[in-house]
C-alpha cells in the first residue's frame, strides 16, 4: 500500500503518469496481479495506491529496477509533495465475486 500527497495543481499530471505506468506494469510484469488507485474524499491531494504482487521481494527488487519504474520515480518527484509512504500487508481473507458493471453490489 502506498499513500502520497500530490502538490497543488499537479493532480491531473499525477493521475496521467500513474495511469501510464500502471498500464505498462500490468502488461509487462507477470508478478503484478492488480493495481488500484483511490483519492481520499477528505483530502483531494492525497492518493492511496494498492498493489497486489506475488511477493514483497519482487515488488522491492526487480519491479523497482525496471526502466519504466526508474523513469516514473524520476517524474514523480515533480508532482509529489514530500515522500510517498509504503506499507506491506498480508491478506488474511479473500472473497471474490462477480459484479454488475456500475454496481457496488456483489452476486
Amino acid at each position: 500500500m502506498i499513500t502520497c500527497m500530490i502538490a497543488g495543481g499537479k493532480m491531473e499530471m499525477a493521475k496521467r503518469e500513474l495511469q501510464s505506468v500502471i498500464k505498462t506494469v500490468l502488461r509487462e510484469e507477470d508478478a503484478c496481479r492488480d493495481i488500484r488507485v483511490y483519492e481520499d474524499p477528505q483530502n483531494d491531494q492525497k492518493l492511496l495506491i494498492i498493489e497486489y504482487w506475488d511477493t514483497k521481494e519482487i515488488f522491492l527488487g526487480p519491479h523497482m529496477q525496471t526502466p519504466h519504474m526508474v523513469s516514473f520515480l524520476k517524474i514523480a518527484e515533480s508532482f509529489l509533495e514530500g515522500k510517498a509512504e509504503f506499507s506491506f500487508w498480508d491478506e488474511v481473507i479473500e472473497i471474490t465475486g462477480n459484479r454488475i458493471p456500475g454496481s457496488r453490489e456483489q452476486y
